[in-house]
């Protein structure tokens, strides 16, 4: 079996992440990085010795053993840089979440999707935490179709990050785009149709305020309830507070029709798990008919070595299993270029219906 040569744009906390899982899969290895954070870089040779650090992309692109390659920079370099490498050497991508950050860049990446000649999947983790994967595979079953959907996530304020770029709306997109557009690509998943309106109320109420950056203070969102309504007749929810760390489970995903309920519920990262409490929550799934009455709850629990390699519930590890397959050719995107394009699409008219307090009408097809 030949050995697939990952090159890797940007190598901060995230992208040790992915560094740590693709060092789980057979038959792979990371021989080059562009990171320019020496801290960062630093920590990411540490992760991979073997690997060679290179000043710039177009350096990296210049590595004539590469196979693909990820991406895991700030948010809004993704589309420059997809640019970049379909200019200069359009090899498999896995390009972190949001695809792009700005209505203004909706063309660009219509372009790159109708263009690009070899396979982008976008970094959607949160499809394969296993809890939430085992809802999508019931859901359908369970409900008797999706007619209502609610996700919730209650979790800790955003992370530092290298020159505190998330601190600030102009380079994430916003909370809703940068955060949430994991959730908007799970209700297209669930809820198998198209949004056609979306409202929200968002703001920040408690996190960032007494922090500085040159002089800025940060202006990124740490709560939202977001509406969505889909051409189907469906309806989603997002509630989002980024101030409840203190919470048993980080996300409760509740999907229901005329059959019945299913949940899923997703434990934090368990580094952040109090040590007095003892071992963290166990994920869960519970289906609950309406005939006969009484839920039915499943433990779910993750391979402890996948969730020592990073702080999404193993589903960082079983994305990669699936990229390496479309890499060696077998199969497509399960996460397309489209399917992250909707995902932001939705994240900015969530941002513009919070901002004018107004519902943002989409059209149906993308």
């Amino acid at each position: 079996m030949k050995t697939i040569n990952y090159g890797l744009i940007g190598c901060g906390m995230m992208g040790q992440e992915h560094l740590r899982n693709i060092a789980l899969l057979e038959g792979t290895r990371v021989a080059a990085i562009f990171e320019p954070d020496a801290t960062m870089a630093q920590a990411a040779l540490d992760l991979v010795p073997g690997a060679q650090l290179v000043s710039s992309v177009e350096a990296l692109l210049g590595l004539p053993e590469l196979d693909a390659l990820v991406i895991v920079s700030p948010n809004h370099l993704h589309v420059a840089q997809l640019e970049l490498i379909a200019a200069r050497r359009p090899l498999p991508v896995l390009v972190e979440k949001p695809l792009y950050t700005m209505t203004e860049d909706a063309g660009r990446v219509q372009r790159l999707l109708e263009t690009y000649p070899a396979p982008v999947w976008v970094a959607m983790e949160y499809r394969y935490m296993p809890p939430i994967a085992a809802l999508l595979d019931q859901a359908q079953a369970a409900t008797g179709g999706v007619r209502m959907l609610t996700i919730r996530e209650h979790r800790f304020p955003f992370l530092p990050k290298v020159g505190d770029w998330n601190r600030f709306n102009r380079n994430t997109g916003g909370t809703l785009v940068e955060k949430c557009c994991h959730f908007f690509d799970l209700m297209r998943l669930v809820i198998e149709s198209e949004p056609v309106r979306v409202m929200a109320s968002a703001g920040q109420a408690v996190n960032h305020k007494d922090e500085a950056y040159g002089g800025e203070v940060p202006d990124i969102w740490d709560n939202a309830y977001v509406i969505v309504d889909f051409a189907s007749g469906a309806r989603a929810m997002l509630e989002l507070c980024m101030f409840a760390e203190g919470s048993r489970y980080q996300e409760e995903v509740s999907a229901v029709g005329p059959m019945g309920k299913i949940e899923a519920l997703v434990p934090g990262p368990g580094r952040f798990w109090p040590v007095a409490l003892g071992s963290p929550p166990v994920p869960q799934l519970i289906v609950s008919p309406r005939s006969p009455k009484g839920p039915h709850r499943i433990d779910i629990p993750v391979d402890p070595a996948l969730l020592a390699a990073g702080d999404h519930n193993g589903s960082t590890y079983y994305q990669h299993q699936r990229f390496l397959d479309v890499v060696r050719g077998q199969g497509v995107p399960e996460v397309s270029l489209n399917d992250g394009f909707a995902a932001v699409r939705m994240g900015l008219a969530a941002q513009e219906s919070a901002l004018t307090g107004q519902a943002v009408v989409l059209a149906s097809k993308l």
